[in-house]
């Protein structure tokens, strides 16, 4: 039985005067059943599929598997499959900038990155020139179309809201696309696609980087990357073993460390509290909820607000909520321009929260909300821990780190 109709579908026209829709095709379930819930009110739909990872001999690439799922499910709802490659603009744009933020120490998002420049970006430009009216993927997000423009909210299953992806998105790009499937769960779009005979009904979803998949990480990073060993200190400074490269660590990660027991230290996991960049040394820390890791404000860079508001016309810090990272429940913060920031140049907002923050990563995207509206985001620049003295500190901090919340 079809599910209601969702409000994506719901704020278009007639489907007979809608024009072409291109869903982008994956070759998962998720782009094969919104494809397939289009098809059903009456949308002349066609498909298009995406290689924008190559790399002879890897074994870990599965676009050519993906690809002939999606030619079998495009064959299965008989509509037309595209096929185009942009990896060169891939790793210009994406890729490029993922190397250079790991380099400098930072933890950055790819997918993001990929969303905004690719799948929304060179990807949709592609599409209209193939003739479509409007675009569609297997996104789990909504989409509400305003009379002040349109907004982007989460998915109806929290637990697979994608809306933290998307938030970098150009607003123009949001107002022609359609997330089908973003009213649904999971097991439905499952059963879906199943009742339909859609041969990807039980594939397992894809994890790792967008495009590139999962692999294991730090050996595909140390093939781009220089990497120098240096000291792993704690949290006074005493050198507790040796890391294999500062970016091939995030700050929050316990496995992989390469520290055990050591006497005169607790029998207890080590967690990665920070980089010091001018040292080449990595900060550890055995408790999970150290200062060190620890934030109860941070910086944010390069916003980008989704029909919301800008410097311009935000005057006073305003009330939400925000996520630091992908699967983190809402924190409760207050976000307004800094005051330092450069005349003339796009400003730094400084967000301060209600409770401290565990892991709150340089690099990786702050993202923020009002409800289930996605207000927009940016880049977490440095992070502040007002509740550390300076004479806690025992170490020198890099740029990205201060005691003082200053």
């Amino acid at each position: 039985m079809l599910p209601p109709r969702s409000e994506s579908l719901a704020a278009l026209p007639d489907p007979k005067r809608a024009g072409t829709v291109i869903v982008g095709m994956s070759g998962g379930v998720d782009s094969a059943v919104a494809a397939l819930l289009l098809q059903r009110e009456g949308y002349a739909v066609q498909g298009l599929f995406m290689s924008n990872w190559e790399d002879d001999g890897d074994a870990y690439c599965t676009t050519a598997e993906d690809f002939q799922d999606a030619r079998r499910v495009c064959e299965t709802l008989g509509i037309v499959l595209h096929r185009v490659s942009f990896a060169a603009q891939y790793r210009e744009r994406v890729f490029q900038l993922f190397l250079r933020e790991y380099a400098a120490g930072r933890t950055p998002n790819p997918d993001v990155l990929c969303n905004r420049e690719i799948k929304f970006g060179v990807c949709l430009d592609y599409m209209h020139r193939l003739g479509a009216s409007w675009i569609a993927t297997g996104h789990y997000a909504r989409l509400q179309h305003t009379p002040s423009g349109t907004q982007l909210l989460k998915a109806a299953d929290t637990a697979k809201d994608q809306s933290y992806f998307l938030h970098g998105v150009a607003a123009a790009a949001l107002a022609k696309t359609l997330f089908p499937i973003g009213e649904l769960r999971k097991a439905e779009v499952r059963g879906l696609a199943h009742a339909a005979g859609l041969p990807v009904y039980d594939k397992p979803d894809s994890t790792g980087i967008c495009f590139i998949g999962e692999r294991p990480f730090q050996e595909f990073l140390s093939r781009y990357l220089r990497t120098e060993p240096g000291p792993i200190e704690n949290d006074v400074g005493l050198v507790v073993g040796e890391h294999r490269g500062l970016a091939l660590y995030t700050l929050g990660q316990r496995s992989g460390l390469g520290v055990g027991g050591r006497a005169g230290s607790a029998a207890a996991p080590w967690y990665v509290a920070d980089k010091d960049t001018d040292r080449n040394a990595l900060i550890v820390v055995q408790d999970q909820d150290h200062p060190l890791l620890l934030s109860d404000a941070f910086d944010v860079q390069q916003m980008h607000w989704l029909n919301f508001g800008d410097a311009a016309g935000i005057a006073h810090p305003i009330e939400c909520s925000v996520k630091t990272r992908y699967r983190q429940s809402d924190l409760r913060c207050t976000v307004g321009l800094s005051a330092a920031r450069d005349v003339g140049a796009d400003p730094d907002w400084r967000v301060t929260l209600s409770e401290p923050a565990r892991a709150v990563t340089p690099g990786q995207y702050a993202v923020f909300y009002s409800g289930a509206r996605c207000l927009g985001g940016g880049v977490i620049a440095r992070r502040f821990n007002s509740r550390v003295g300076a004479a806690a500190r025992g170490i020198t901090y890099n740029s990205h780190f201060s005691v003082e919340g200053s």
